[in-house]
């Protein structure tokens, strides 16, 4: 059984073989070059394999009380990708919601940014309130006009999905990711700020409760997300934090 060696070891992978083992015998049934059941399902079924506990590893973040002085450290930097990393921090965004980011999404009369479901993880529109200090990002790079408003090295394309992780690197930040700003911010957020659970989850466009909770939660609490987003980017910016050590060269 070509599973078996790679099952515990390698389970992400061996999910994925199986997958693709399944699918093959499946075709090869309906075009009548089998019969019979499918062995991966039988496999599958009578629990062959040993069960396999994973372990969920989350992104490395960094600690809330710490955000201010990396701010300090990421705003005397002129790059585009410290411009677009400034802007994932303070909006607490996903790094492809950042780095594909067009202007017709963004609203600056109503200071708003509504990204549209087709990019967003949950399949629906997503809008975050926009603070002074977004706008203080945002702003001056309209002049660029560009397509995209993080442009990247090619004209009207985008920042590389790997530009904000190469600048924290190159900051001395070995073990914080990208996307741990969200977890930094969840968890300021319930530690610093006391915002309920619905709030905290929806300014992170996370979905709670079941079908029937979401179906009669029509509200995306607009109105109390920006408070809570303006009490954010205040902090951030505003704040000393915990000494770093972080390279500004």
């Amino acid at each position: 059984m070509c599973l078996a060696p790679i099952w515990t070891q390698k389970h992400e992978t061996a999910k994925r073989l199986a997958q693709r083992i399944k699918t093959i015998l499946d075709v090869a049934k309906s075009k009548g070059y089998r019969s019979g059941e499918n062995p991966v399902t039988e496999i599958r079924d009578a629990r062959v394999l040993p069960p396999v506990k994973i372990k969920t590893r989350h992104h490395d973040a960094m600690l809330w009380r710490d955000v201010p002085a990396f701010f300090d450290v990421l705003k005397t930097r002129e790059a585009m990708a410290a411009k677009a990393l400034t802007c994932t921090l303070l909006t607490a965004a996903r790094t492809s919601e950042v780095l594909h980011m067009i202007w017709q999404e963004v609203d600056f009369d109503h200071r708003l940014l509504t990204v549209p479901g087709d990019r967003m993880k949950g399949g629906e529109d997503h809008r975050i309130p926009l603070t002074d200090e977004m706008l203080v990002i945002l702003d001056p790079l309209r002049c660029l006009k560009s397509k995209f408003v993080f442009e990247g090295q090619k004209r009207h394309q985008p920042l590389s999905n790997m530009s904000m992780l190469m600048l924290l690197r190159r900051i001395g930040l070995k073990d914080v990711t990208v996307h741990g700003f969200r977890s930094s911010f969840r968890t300021w957020a319930a530690e610093a700020a006391n915002a309920p659970r619905e709030l905290a989850e929806a300014a992170l466009a996370h979905q709670i409760g079941n079908e029937v909770e979401r179906a009669y939660a029509r509200s995306d609490l607009l109105d109390r997300r920006r408070k809570l987003m303006e009490r954010w980017s205040q902090f951030v910016t505003g704040a000393n934090g915990s000494v770093l050590k972080m390279e500004r060269s």
